[in-house]
């Protein structure tokens, strides 16, 4: 068989029940909120514990782009990394970092990222330092749909390293971008990371282009919208991700083409994060729980469930191990292929999978099995039992004492692999104070 190509879509700030193949309420549009990404559940692999390597965002983007543990890169520390890392030369991800699209562009692969970077600025960061043959998108966090320009009034949008100004709405200019590229690469093996900023605030729809609702072209939308403009904005990526989809049958690429969509972390405000408390900056389900889904016709059997825990960095080890390509010896994966799920969606890897946040101290640890979960928030110790109780509301720590101090010992053993967290790391709460729901109550 030939190479595979690779398409990774990124949401920003989704909760796990957005969609309708999760059971999204009813959002009164046609065919649903996400008929084209329900489409590609049923023709694929539906993870019911997909995970994000964190809560907030581009902590998850160093841990997307390098297979490894965020923990270890520097600029990850930030949570997440602001405008104050503007010409920082230590807070990005360092160009001399293997990535997954500067090891498969060695191996003869095209490579681009479409949509949003967050992985420190210029001109010591950018995605062409990191393995992109191309790059258009924003360079940082948030920015508004219309006029492209972050919260500080700093106009945001680029091709490769010069700043465009293009008219339109964000999120259907990185569509047409995504579908250009598939097209035009329909003779040469592709890796495409398609990382959309929506359904992030500003909260507005296609409609929504009137500049009266901006200030100086700059968001002013940040604590409007309501849940309606919110699940449209999911429906307008959800017609783009169609767009690429047909864009791989006109070309022929369908077949041996594998697509992932998930989220950088939990949702916010207008999110569904049911049926878990928390959400994005919480270690509680809500905050790492997130939408996965895998499509690969010619690996993947239609209509499969796996509960077998993923998380956001195995899809680094998937990828090279399907394209026959193999990591740095120097900078060894902590994520795993997942290739054996394609197979058997029962296969689990030996593993736990672990995080850390500065923000209000919060520590978590997940067994192999997904079935016990140790967490820590402040000085609180909790241990749940998620198959029982997955909304983490009866604490087992004082039911299971050997099994919580075992728990608390494997992550401290792990957090000693890490370096520590930096005295000058910042956290920015970029949505607002989050009131983080309290476990047990």
């Amino acid at each position: 068989m030939t190479k595979p190509n690779f398409i990774f879509i990124l949401a920003d700030d989704l909760g796990y029940a957005d969609l309708g193949c999760a059971g999204a309420r009813d959002s009164g549009l046609p065919g649903g909120v996400s008929p084209n990404l329900d489409r590609m559940a049923r023709e694929g692999l539906y993870f019911t514990q997909g995970y994000s390597n964190s809560p907030v965002c581009s902590p998850t983007r160093f841990a997307l782009a390098t297979g490894r543990y965020q923990y270890r890169l520097r600029g990850a520390a930030e949570e997440p990394l602001s405008g104050v890392a503007k010409g920082n030369p230590i807070l990005g991800l360092p160009p001399e970092h293997p990535t997954l699209p500067s090891l498969l562009r060695a191996a003869g692969y095209a490579t681009a990222l479409v949509g949003k970077w967050h992985l420190g600025f210029r001109p010591h960061f950018g995605p062409e330092k990191s393995g992109y043959d191309s790059f258009f998108g924003p360079m940082a966090g948030g920015v508004d749909y219309f006029s492209h320009c972050s919260r500080g009034n700093d106009h945001d949008l680029w091709e490769n390293d010069v700043e465009v100004h293009r008219e339109g709405y964000l999120t259907d200019l990185l569509s047409e971008r995504a579908v250009q590229f598939v097209k035009e690469k329909k003779d040469q093996p592709f890796m495409l990371s398609l990382h959309y900023t929506a359904p992030h605030w500003p909260w507005l729809t296609r409609d929504d282009g009137d500049e009266s609702k901006r200030i100086n072209g700059a968001i002013a939308h940040v604590d409007g919208g309501n849940i309606h403009t919110y699940r449209r904005m999911i429906h307008h990526m959800d017609e783009g991700i169609g767009q690429i989809m047909a864009a791989l049958k006109e070309t022929g690429a369908d077949r041996n083409t594998l697509i992932v969509f998930t989220s950088d972390n939990g949702g916010e405000r207008f999110s569904d994060n049911w049926p878990f408390i928390g959400q994005k900056m919480d270690l509680l389900e809500g905050g790492i729980r997130v939408p996965l889904l895998a499509r690969w016709p010619a690996q993947i059997t239609p209509g499969g469930r796996t509960a077998t825990p993923a998380i956001t960095m195995d899809w680094v080890a998937t990828m090279l191990d399907a394209a026959g390509v193999a990591p740095q010896a120097d900078h060894p994966l902590d994520g795993v292929s997942l290739m054996p799920l394609f197979s058997d969606a029962a296969w689990r890897p030996a593993r736990n999978l672990y995080w850390r946040m500065a923000y209000r101290k919060q520590r978590a640890l997940l067994s192999g099995s997904g079935q016990w979960k140790y967490l820590r928030i402040e000085d609180n110790d909790y241990l749940f039992d998620l198959n029982r109780d997955e909304r983490e509301r009866a604490n087992q720590a004082a039911r299971e004492p050997d099994r919580l101090a075992a728990m608390r010992a494997e992550w401290e053993q792990w957090a000693a692999t890490m370096p520590g967290i930096p005295s000058d790391a910042k956290v920015s709460l970029v949505f607002g104070e989050a009131q983080m729901p309290r476990p047990g109550h």
